[in-house]
């Protein structure tokens, strides 16, 4: 599996920005795509996922209703709409695949095993500041 990802850039507080993840390889229409982000010197955390098999979401607390993950078949390819952007949301924005969005240890249900996506793209840096 191959994931591109796009859209990063500067954008200031308030504002919007859409991520793409252009997806190939894949050798079933049944998968999860998770968009995930890494600040400088915190860790990775998840951001938000879909299973394609039955479109279900997930999304991060701290969200709070400002992004929404989709996917178009059409494509192959995920974006992740961003609004209402805050300084804290300054990162590296990955896009990632799996079987299953609760594989990810930030979606899963208490004591299910767990382990990290299993393919990602290369990044792309998005920068929140006025």
């Amino acid at each position: 599996v191959q994931l591109v990802e796009s859209g990063g850039g500067l954008v200031q507080p308030g504002g919007s920005l859409t991520l793409s993840c252009a997806a190939s390889g894949f050798t079933s229409d049944d998968h999860a795509i998770g968009w995930f982000r890494q600040a400088p010197g915190k860790e990775r955390e998840g951001v938000a996922c879909i299973n394609t098999h039955d479109g279900s979401l997930y999304y991060a607390n701290f969200v709070e209703g400002r992004f929404s993950i989709t996917l178009d078949r059409a494509e192959n390819t995920a974006y992740l709409q961003m609004n209402s952007l805050r300084s804290e949301g300054t990162a590296v924005y990955y896009c990632a695949a799996d079987s299953r969005c609760s594989v990810a240890p930030q979606w899963a249900r208490p004591g299910s095993p767990t382990r990290a996506f299993a393919s990602w793209g290369q990044g792309t840096q998005v920068t929140v500041s006025s």
